[in-house]
């Protein structure tokens, strides 16, 4: 996770900025520190990428790379005011002992695009990630990647329109997906739990799951029920400043799979 001491929105990269909203900065930490505490409080370790001036959506964390059995696979941003964010994952992977961290050739946006599941690796496509990052994804990692075509430009990443819950067992809106991807998530999750229109919107699905507890935001009242009745328990969390800049829960979390 990464502090949002310089988050800012500042400029508009997806429908969700609009610089003309006022952020209030120290509300933003005080929810961000939530999350943090929450994990905590849950038994996971938090590490902690130092921010950097200048770069206001770096504490959207799960951009900056994708973690699969210690392996590393690093970012390359779509949007020029994200460049520099990239070399700074980069530095923390090689300063901490990862020893395989691969410099990607293509446009990956980390966690935002690429989602992992027991079987997969779901690879979202249409406003950031390129294509071409799929293949050199799977070479990497050697898992089967599965391309998703993302169609509604408010669900500009996988990860705010897909989420897993533990093993193969996922939750989306297929709304956000072409015929045909929405055809494959059908075919390859056909119990897959989907949410409403009001929940996506409210970024209901840009949430962690531990394979018990789901932190979501707290605004996503309809899939706590749903999430209860096949025995996770979900945790709401107030994220609504980063909200203004298009993230939340997932988005402000990096997962690193050992």
């Amino acid at each position: 996770m990464c502090p949002p001491t310089y988050f800012r929105v500042t400029y508009s990269i997806n429908p969700w900025m609009d610089p003309a909203k006022p952020v209030d900065p120290a509300l933003a930490l005080l929810q961000w520190e939530d999350l943090r505490d929450r994990y905590r409080a849950l038994g996971h370790t938090v590490e902690i990428l130092q921010p950097l001036p200048g770069l206001p959506d770096m504490v959207f964390a799960a951009n900056g790379a994708t973690v699969v059995d210690g392996r590393v696979l690093g970012a390359r941003f779509a949007n020029a005011e994200r460049t520099a964010e990239a070399p700074a994952h980069r530095e923390w992977f090689l300063g901490r002992g990862f020893a395989e961290v691969h410099d990607p050739v293509h446009i990956n946006e980390g966690e935002g695009d690429f989602v992992v599941t027991a079987s997969w690796l779901l690879a979202g496509r249409g406003f950031r990630s390129s294509p071409l990052s799929h293949a050199e994804a799977q070479e990497f990692f050697g898992r089967p990647v599965i391309g998703l075509e993302l169609v509604d430009p408010r669900f500009y990443h996988l990860d705010t329109a897909l989420a897993v819950l533990s093993g193969d067992d996922i939750m989306y809106y297929p709304e956000a997906f072409s015929p045909g991807s929405r055809a494959v998530l059908a075919h390859l999750f056909p119990t897959a739990l989907t949410a409403t229109a009001d929940d996506a919107a409210a970024l209901g699905l840009n949430a962690v799951s531990d394979g018990l507890h789901v932190l979501l935001p707290a605004g996503a009242g309809g899939l706590f029920r749903p999430l209860h009745d096949r025995g996770y328990e979900p945790v709401g969390v107030d994220m609504s400043e980063l909200h203004k800049a298009g993230g939340s829960v997932k988005c402000c979390t990096l997962e690193l799979r050992d």
